[in-house]
């Protein structure tokens, strides 16, 4: 059976937060290994995160690994964070290096962590926490090749991480060469690919550009097409579950999806890969 997780985002409302609660809600049917709550750039959501993250952890009952990063923030504070977390429950934390909330290049607190590596060792030496880390499949944007990007990967899993969890991605064969890379570089540990469910062709295609994710040009003539025929939903549905489909039959075993607090295209790409339990299957349009 394809193990799951999903990746939410903290709310910055009270409706935001009903509707993060019943994210949640429909996708516990899935038996997922964790939830996951993301950290905005610059560290922005920080407290958000921390009391999205404890509450879904008391109130659901569900693994949470909350993100944490070391942008603007120095070693003292993201280790009290994560004592903060290890407190309330919480054992998996997803560490990342993080962005500025301008956009702009990497700069390190003057007090903080140098980098995700560094972030990565303190962690693993502060206590028994279970840390997964970024991967990129089309290497990140810093990287000046994707060696580098496979080098700096396996750095972080020698620092103290468990899993590495990727960025999106529009392609299979993408991940499928990028996990061949990384066995030929001798890691060893679990790389799960992170999909993306498009609910609006328009904004991932934003997403992409930002994140230094290219689209395959034929990938972006279908999404087009489909969105000036008013089929955007059916074959966004079509594409993703077909690209999970073959991930699965090349032996990935853990799919990780970034829901962006929408759950019903996830659930819906569950339902056609065969993973959606029928008792659930009633709650999916």
């Amino acid at each position: 059976m394809t193990a799951l997780s999903f990746e939410t985002f903290p709310p910055k409302s009270l409706d935001a937060a009903f509707h993060l609660w019943d994210t949640v809600k429909a996708l516990t049917p899935l038996a997922p290994r964790f939830i996951s709550v993301t950290y905005g750039a610059g560290g922005s959501t920080q407290a958000l995160t921390q009391e999205a993250a404890q509450t879904l952890r008391k109130t659901s009952g569900l693994a949470v690994a909350a993100h944490l990063t070391c942008t603007g923030q120095s070693r003292a504070d993201v280790l009290r964070t994560a004592d903060r977390y290890a407190a309330s429950g919480i054992s998996d934390i997803v560490a990342l290096r993080g962005d500025p909330a301008d956009g702009g290049a990497f700069t390190p607190h003057p007090d903080g962590f140098a980098d995700s590596v560094a972030l990565i060792r303190a962690l693993a030496n502060a206590g028994p926490f279970n840390i997964r880390v970024g991967a990129y499949p089309d290497s990140h944007p810093d990287a000046q090749s994707m060696r580098q990007n496979i080098d700096w990967l396996k750095a972080k899993l020698d620092a103290g991480a468990s899993e590495a969890l990727t960025q999106f991605f529009f392609e299979a064969h993408t991940f499928l060469r990028f996990r061949d890379a990384c066995a030929d570089a001798g890691i060893t540990a679990p790389v799960t690919p992170g999909i993306l469910p498009i609910t609006n062709w328009a904004r991932a295609r934003s997403f992409a550009q930002r994140c230094g994710t290219p689209i395959p040009a034929a990938t972006a003539t279908a999404f087009d097409r489909a969105t000036r025929e008013d089929r955007a939903d059916l074959f966004a549905l079509t594409h993703c579950a077909d690209m999970c489909d073959t991930l699965i039959s090349e032996g990935v075993d853990a799919l990780h999806f970034y829901t962006l607090n929408r759950p019903d295209m996830t659930l819906q790409v569950c339902r056609a890969l065969g993973l959606l339990p029928p008792a659930a299957m009633r709650n999916v349009a």
